[in-house]
């Protein structure tokens, strides 16, 4: 599975672009994308869906993923992360 810099760097790889054309469309800086890239910054939000839109993918595909990378940011060094996965994952469908 892949973590958020690996999944945007494939799909812009894939279309061909350059780490240029894809910082501009989310205005940023060429250094921030290669970052985000490499797992060296995380993305906000806003810009997730910037970058959704640019490579014209399924918004919630790409947050789903983004979201993942900071859950386990939080809980991968905890010994019960899975069992409080699980708790959180019962809390969330009862609401």
């Amino acid at each position: 599975m892949k973590n958020f810099g690996e999944t945007i760097r494939e799909i812009r790889e894939n279309k061909g672009l350059l780490l240029r054309q894809v910082a501009a469309a989310i205005e940023v800086d060429t250094a921030l994308v290669s970052k985000l890239e490499r797992g060296e910054r995380k993305a906000q939000r806003e810009q997730v869906s910037k970058l959704a839109r640019f490579l014209e993918m399924p918004e919630d595909t790409l947050l789903v993923v983004w979201l993942s990378d900071k859950v386990l940011e939080i809980l991968e060094e905890e010994p019960l992360a899975g069992e409080a996965l699980k708790q959180t994952a019962k809390r969330i469908n009862r609401s």
